[in-house]
């Protein structure tokens, strides 16, 4: 099948002006000017006064779901395929969370691989908050190598619902993770969940200190949620490390456009800087005693939301905002070579928003996922 975009303002996520952009199958094959073919099947797609980004890439959503810290009811369903096509998202690393029990890393590569049969492109990682790891293959690294959607690795770190792991343990497993990566080609890297203890990300800066292992495989998220946590993510960002931050305002320290405001008045590095959105995880609240008090589920959105409000609140132009969900994320993940960007012989992952900077069509893959803001294809149980 082929899709020809029309007169289309074109952002690579760099902008590169108005174009055409003809798609075949699920790569794009010519960028230019005054594109015409008379080709059967073509679809074609006025894109005047309209603008073509990147698909979203999303590296962190419980696509198994995720809760349960209160009690068997809170346990979040399994994220649907258009719960992700509203979010405008055409790659999703799916995780595990605190329940690495009733969730099992058969269950999460089971669903990572329908993801991808359903239409968007789709990797997980292995392990989960607690320590030892959870696994497939009865080994992290084993994981990394042999399964072909296993990328990375994850643990939860400074958080009361951990394991403690230890420095020794986490240096261990952060090798485990490289070392996977290195001999399967992949990124090979660990999430890093991290809770308002006290030590914050302080075992990373030790393990740096005492060790070889590169910065860029240490990966912490949800770094807004605390100010200490904030301030020595920023410092490590500054030392060359990835930051993730979680899209979602609930949780955080402040509005995402004041932490991008934090982050620029210290002269952050932010072509390593990421938005996720936490999608179809829980978010829970504990009074002083550690019991739960409070408990929702995250939304698959916040990704693309938040994009849009950084434009609209002009902390940046549209170029550089998306970049945090897009090619920031490639790179990242290590699938830059032909994902994250709109370019000649690259995957077609790309959405079109309109004159408002709302979602109007989700191509991924090459296929129309969402046509003029409705959804046209759900997920195989989806009414």
């Amino acid at each position: 099948m082929f899709i020809l975009i029309k007169n289309i303002d074109i952002y690579s996520p760099d902008y590169i002006g108005e174009r055409d952009v003809l798609i075949c199958n699920d790569k794009i094959i010519e960028i230019g000017e005054d594109i015409s073919y008379n080709l059967k099947n073509l679809k074609t797609i006025n894109g005047k006064g309209k603008k073509l980004i990147p698909g979203i890439m999303d590296q962190h959503i419980h696509v198994t779901g995720g809760g349960g810290e209160g009690s068997f009811k809170t346990r979040v369903p399994e994220v649907n395929l258009s719960d992700l096509v509203k979010g405008g998202i055409t790659t999703v690393v799916g995780l595990l969370g605190t329940d690495c029990l009733t969730r099992s890393m058969e269950n999460l590569v089971a669903k990572t691989k329908a993801l991808k049969e359903e239409g968007i492109n789709a990797y997980c990682l292995t392990g989960g908050y607690e320590f030892p790891s959870p696994n497939l293959t009865g080994n992290v690294k084993k994981d990394i190598m042999f399964i072909e959607e296993v990328i990375g690795i994850k643990i939860a770190l400074s958080d009361h619902r951990s394991s403690l792991i230890n420095n020794h343990e986490l240096g261990r497993l952060v090798t485990e993770a490289r070392v996977g990566g290195m001999l399967s080609g992949k990124a090979g890297y660990v999430t890093l969940h991290m809770g308002d203890g006290v030590r914050s990300i302080q075992p990373i800066f030790e393990i740096l200190e005492n060790s070889d292992i590169p910065i860029n495989h240490f990966r912490p998220t949800h770094v807004g949620r605390k100010k200490e946590l904030f301030y020595d993510c920023i410092k490590f960002n500054k030392l060359g490390g990835y930051i993730d931050i979680t899209a979602d305002d609930n949780g955080n320290i402040m509005k995402l456009p004041d932490l991008f405001n934090v982050l620029k008045e210290n002269n952050s590095d932010f072509s390593k800087i990421t938005l996720t959105s936490d999608g179809n995880g829980s978010w829970s609240n504990y009074d002083a005693s550690g019991k739960m008090i409070e408990i929702g589920a995250s939304k698959c959105d916040a990704v693309l939301n938040k994009i849009i409000e950084l434009v609209k609140n002009n902390i940046f132009p549209l170029e550089t905002s998306i970049k945090f969900g897009t090619s920031n994320v490639a790179t990242a993940i290590g699938i830059s070579k032909n994902r994250g960007y709109i370019k000649e012989e690259y995957f077609a992952d790309v959405l079109i928003l309109d004159e408002n900077l709302d979602l109007d069509f989700v191509i991924s893959n090459g296929k129309i996922m969402m046509e003029n803001k409705k959804i046209v294809v759900k997920g195989t149980y989806e009414k």
